[in-house]
Order: C-alpha cells, then sequence, then structure tokens
C-alpha cells in the first residue's frame, strides 16, 4: 500500500473497520443509526457549530448535540449507519454532514433529525449523466465504473457558502456541488484539474475564494467561487489533509509528516511554517486569532494567525483528538477516539 493510500485507511477506513458489525454500504444505508448511551463514547471525527449548540458526527452515523456547551451531549435521529466524517451549520438551524457510502445529509432543525440527500450509488450517477451529456469518452468510462464501484465512496470534507450553495468533496476526485440547499447536486469532477482521480481531502472558502488539497501534494485554487480552478504550485509532494483560511486572507496547508505551509498571494507561493512534531496533520481551524491544528498522534498545536512558529498545547487526561471547535462560552471542545471533552475553561484562551 503506498503511503498516501496508508494514510487514508489511518484517517478513516480504519475507523469503519473498528465498528462492531461492519455491514455492506446498501445496508448502512437503509440502516439508521443505532441510539445508545454508548454513542457518548463513540469515534467522532467532526464538530462545528450551531447557533449556541455543539454538533458532533463519528462512526456509524452518529451525531451528538450539545446545549451546555460541551458538559452534556444527547444523541440525534440519524436515518443512515454510515461513518460520519465532517459536519457544517451556516446558521443555527441550516446544516449539513459527509461520509462513506457517500452521503450527504441535512439538517433544518440544528441537529435534531436529518434526512439524506445524495448517497454513493447516486453521486455516482450525476457524473456518468454529466459526462454522457458531455460526449467525453474517458470520463464516461471512468463515471461508468464509479457506478459498478456501487456506494462506497468516501465523501470527506465540505463546504457552504450559506443555506443554498455548497460543495462536497472525497475519494477518487468526488466533487459535487449544490446551488438549491442540497436538493439537487451538479458534478464538478470536470472543472477540477485532477485528471488522475486524486482522494480530496479538505475544503476551504472565503469570499470567492475556494480551495481544495488532496493526495499527491495536489492544491487547487478558484478565485472566482468555483467558475475555474487552477493547479497551485504544491511545495511539497506528499499528501494534504487539512486547510485553513486565516481572516487577513492567509491560505494554511497541512499533511503528512507534519509538513505545514502558508501562502498570502493566493497560492502563487508557499512558505513554511515551523512545526515542532513531525507528526501528520488531521485537522485546522482559525478560533479567537489562533491557528489550531490537531496531529494524528491526537495532539494539539497553536500559533498566532500570521505566526511562523507553532507550539505544542497541554490538554487534560483524555483520548486522542480529532477535531475542535470552540464553544459559545469561549470553551475549547475536541472530539475523537472516546467521544467529546472540554478542553479549556469557559473564557479562557487556549493561548494562556
Amino acid at each position: 500500500m503506498s503511503k498516501n493510500r496508508k494514510a487514508l485507511a489511518l484517517l478513516l477506513l480504519a475507523m469503519a473497520s473498528a465498528s462492531a458489525g461492519a455491514v455492506a454500504p446498501l445496508d448502512v444505508l437503509s440502516l439508521p443509526a443505532v441510539q445508545g448511551v454508548q454513542a457518548q463514547h463513540a469515534v467522532l471525527l467532526g464538530i462545528t457549530r450551531a447557533g449556541e449548540r455543539l454538533v458532533a458526527v463519528g462512526e456509524r452515523g452518529i451525531v451528538l448535540l450539545s446545549d451546555d456547551n460541551g458538559a452534556t451531549w444527547h444523541q440525534a435521529s440519524v436515518p443512515v449507519s454510515s461513518t460520519l466524517t465532517a459536519v457544517q451549520f451556516v446558521d443555527s438551524k441550516q446544516g449539513w454532514a459527509v461520509g462513506h457510502a457517500g452521503v450527504v445529509l441535512h439538517s433544518a432543525d440544528g441537529g435534531d433529525s436529518w434526512s439524506l440527500q445524495l448517497d454513493g450509488k447516486r453521486a455516482a450517477a450525476v457524473e456518468l449523466a454529466a459526462a454522457q451529456a458531455a460526449a467525453d469518452a474517458p470520463r464516461q468510462a471512468n463515471a461508468e465504473r464509479l457506478v459498478a464501484d456501487g456506494a462506497d465512496k468516501p465523501l470527506l470534507a465540505l463546504s457552504f457558502a450559506n443555506a443554498r450553495e455548497g460543495l462536497v468533496v472525497g475519494a477518487y476526485g468526488l466533487a459535487l456541488h449544490t446551488d438549491d440547499g442540497g436538493a439537487t447536486w451538479t458534478s464538478w469532477m470536470d472543472r477540477l484539474p485532477n485528471p488522475r482521480g486524486l482522494h480530496l481531502y479538505a475544503v476551504a472558502q472565503q469570499g470567492q475564494q475556494l480551495y481544495l488539497a488532496g493526495e499527491q501534494g495536489l492544491l487547487l485554487g478558484s478565485q472566482d467561487n468555483g467558475g475555474q480552478f487552477n493547479t497551485l504550485t504544491s511545495p511539497y509532494e506528499g499528501s494534504y489533509f487539512s486547510l485553513a483560511l486565516e481572516p487577513a486572507g492567509g491560505l494554511v496547508v497541512a499533511g503528512l509528516r507534519g509538513n505545514l505551509f502558508r501562502s498570502v498571494d493566493q497560492g502563487a507561493s508557499f512558505q513554511t511554517l515551523s512545526n515542532p512534531i513531525p507528526i501528520s496533520i488531521n485537522a485546522a481551524v482559525v478560533i479567537d486569532r489562533q491557528l489550531l491544528l490537531v496531529n494524528q498522534a491526537g495532539g494539539l498545536l497553536q500559533g498566532a494567525v500570521g505566526g511562523e512558529t507553532l507550539r505544542p498545547v497541554a490538554l487534560p487526561p483524555g483520548a486522542p483528538l480529532l477535531a475542535v471547535a470552540q464553544a459559545v462560552d469561549g470553551a475549547l471542545v475536541g472530539v475523537g477516539f472516546a467521544g467529546p471533552q472540554r478542553l479549556a475553561a469557559a473564557h479562557t484562551s487556549i493561548a494562556e
């Protein structure tokens, strides 16, 4: 197995194999997430805010909600049991989650309930229809392979600019866009300069700027809200797993072996950032003008926005982290291999 595919397995597919009673992709699309107290200790891969509420997603379709800044959690009703990899809300009510088997879930009530908008079979069918309409024989052949493979196509990242416009990306170069809140989807695979169908691990958007990152050093950028993408000259040949956009427009890309770079000119050039721990970085987020990075060891790194160095953050005892978010009271809340945990007290800066 190549190191890039090994990294994909470490980040995502291992979580599925660790789940008890693993089932086929079509089964996870028809079986709702199991309700139970054990969900509080599930592997969780993503966390975000929906207004004042925290929403976390993870293995077997589990979605947890907290209305008290991460002190307590309760489980939402979810119609599928596939692993969910990422979640985003654009306001207190409207949110989306993506995951294995190509699922896209939508919530219109702050995460209390979810509906299935897309799955891997339908995503492949969207790409096949687009390839046929374009009379593109090579593209059609690839799309037919995607259809033949069935539903098992992980979606790994998403970015919604508002309650109508959103992009979801994932393995094998999958990229689908909606302009009606997920009611319908259009394939964007043809507009991405990704002819080898490399996995897309991360997406970040700020205004009209839209960036994608993937395996083998793939970096793509658009300055017109996705109208046209260009390949950025990558400073590194290994895979990138995370992106973050800083308030002043700085683009931070992070990936294998802790490689970390920043561009302040829309990806025209990159500068190396000093990382004291050479371990692959899974997640990046900007909170209170601090850049926070979660690595594959479950540790947390912190640096000032626009700064050139990072330092490890001392964490309370607990399972390794996979993602972090800030609660409305200012506390930092993390998720990982044993559910959610509060990491810093309310109104206490992570930099202190």
